[in-house]
């Protein structure tokens, strides 16, 4: 070879090896799978988080992998030709835009990287938008998030995004969150994970930065007129129709008298509170701050806390999620769920017992949903096929709906798979099947001085009107139970509705403890 050929020929590339050339193939991969899923998702009416996940998040992901293993394999490159004497490669690449070929490569490099750079900054908006949305937080992690999310789906709520309240604005939040996914990534990769997922959650945003951007504490005022439908269990699902005045009350003077429930979400009112349970159900301590900074405390005498105890108590203040508890992920009771289905027509009162053969049917413990669904289908097939044949033939369909809607009412608030029902998440809303308000209007908390934290039901509701019992004056009603109590009367409504135990009747009823409480309870 002459010295003129040897001057003017060049050494390949850096780029020139396996190790880059691999590199670029998983690059070229990654961005092509990226524009084709980006073009159907755009292109597609449906949602679907998992290929959010993959175009915004996963092949970003190996687009970088594969940059990276380029620059690795021309640094491997030029470590290699360095070893060799003849290269004659120089310590640093040589840069000369006189050069036109030089020119052209540097030209084709800034406007790679500037179109690098433009999708690397869409594909991480996208990728920080999708992951505040509903469907990442509630489809991704399926198994684990599914009892919650199909809850969220069901309630009030649904239109508001899980970040709005469990994360919130600005980028501290934003980190704070991301951290706390990693920790269940990582819990959901090795099975770490609770069953049920463990409520309330603890760093829950205060409510003053969630709830009160819609419901506005000083517009707080007056009662709130309630229809209750309830359905008896005996053959016609006889309804029981009671109207109560709610006694909502104000949190503002300049909006009427502050007084009834929303007393406690006075601004001005400063309620304290220790809970000696993780789901806060058991409160043996109370403080009261009123507008007069007057400072008042009660114990419940049944099992005061000790000064130390105190102390060293985790005391949190009182706001809305204290009693709404459940505002966006509520199970229902099944007795609450038939009731509901039976009031909006999608169950029919015409078929005999369905109120009784639901809420069986319901209670029994399943270990899959699949289970679940079959076993309802089998029970009330066969108990209308056997017991009411003529009934079967004529109303089949009426039937095949009650079936349906009742393995829907199991699918919406049982998941058996993660443990979770309206026994493992108690409602704070009301006290009829967990302590709800009485965990502090139980008339045990008392003060030093004897003063109670009042029962009376007429703090917080008026009965109107109930249908089995017809009103003869405009006196308002007492609260009265459907059925004879007799000496149980004075019990709470948790005594028998309670949610996180069997219910275990206060007699030895032998081989009847499987009966229906209405068998021996007729109705007045």
């Amino acid at each position: 070879m002459s010295e003129e050929t040897a001057a003017t020929t060049k050494a390949p590339t850096l780029f020139r090896n396996y190790v880059s050339f691999a590199g670029a193939v998983v690059v070229v991969a990654s961005l092509s799978s990226i524009v084709l899923l980006f073009l159907i998702e755009i292109t597609k009416s449906a949602e679907n988080p998992y290929l959010g996940i993959v175009t915004y998040v996963i092949l970003p992901g190996f687009l970088i992998l594969g940059v990276l293993i380029i620059v690795a394999g021309m640094l491997l490159e030029r470590r290699r030709r360095r070893r060799w004497p003849e290269s004659e490669l120089a310590a640093y690449p040589r840069i000369d835009l006189n050069d036109t070929r030089q020119r052209r490569v540097a030209f084709a490099l800034v406007g790679v990287s500037f179109v690098f750079i433009f999708m690397s900054a869409f594909g991480s908006y996208r990728a920080y938008e999708f992951s505040e949305s509903v469907e990442f937080c509630g489809r991704t992690c399926h198994a684990v998030m599914k009892p919650e999310y199909v809850a969220f789906q069901n309630g009030s709520h649904a239109r508001i995004r899980c970040v709005d309240c469990h994360v919130g604005s600005g980028p501290e939040s934003y980190a704070r969150s991301k951290l706390n996914g990693a920790r269940q990534l990582y819990s959901l990769a090795f099975n770490k994970y609770s069953k049920p997922i463990n409520t309330p959650v603890h760093n829950m945003r205060p409510a003053n930065e969630t709830c009160e951007h819609c419901h506005w504490p000083a517009k707080f005022y007056g009662p709130l007129l309630k229809t209750f439908n309830h359905y008896a269990y005996d053959e016609q699902n006889s309804l029981r129709q009671t109207r109560m005045l709610i006694n909502v009350g104000g949190g503002s003077p300049g909006s009427g008298p502050v007084a009834g429930i929303h007393w406690h979400m006075n601004l001005a009112n400063e309620i304290t509170y220790i809970a000696t349970d993780v789901h806060r159900q058991v409160i043996p301590w109370i403080r009261v701050k009123d507008q007069q900074g007057k400072v008042t405390e009660y114990f419940d005498r049944r099992r005061p806390l000790t000064n130390a105890q105190i102390v060293a108590g985790e005391q949190r203040r009182m706001d809305c999620i204290d009693c709404h508890n459940r505002p966006a992920h509520a199970y229902l009771p099944p007795d609450v769920a038939v009731d509901q289905s039976f009031a909006s027509g999608r169950l029919d009162p015409s078929l005999p017992y369905l109120k009784r053969q639901a809420i069986e049917v319901l209670n029994k413990t399943y270990a899959t949903e699949d289970e679940a669904v079959k076993a309802i289908a089998l029970s009330l097939d066969t108990f209308y096929r056997s017991n009411y044949s003529a009934l079967y033939q004529q109303k089949g369909e009426l039937v095949k709906g009650a079936i349906s809607e009742t393995q829907r009412i199991y699918q919406t608030y049982f998941f058996p798979e993660m443990k979770t029902s309206w026994e493992t998440h108690p409602n704070n809303i009301g006290h009829l099947y967990s302590d709800g308000c009485f965990r502090c209007h139980d008339g045990e908390h008392v003060t030093n001085t004897g003063k109670l934290i009042s029962n009376d039901c007429s703090i917080c509701h008026t009965v109107l009107s109930d249908s089995a019992r017809p009103a003869t004056n405009l006196k308002p009603l007492m609260v009265q139970h459907p059925v004879d109590l007799g000496g149980l009367a004075d019990r709470k409504c948790e005594t028998c509705h309670k949610a996180n135990q069997p219910f275990r009747h206060p007699l030895n009823l032998g081989d009847i403890s499987s009966f229906q409480c209405v068998e021996c309870h007729p109705r007045k």
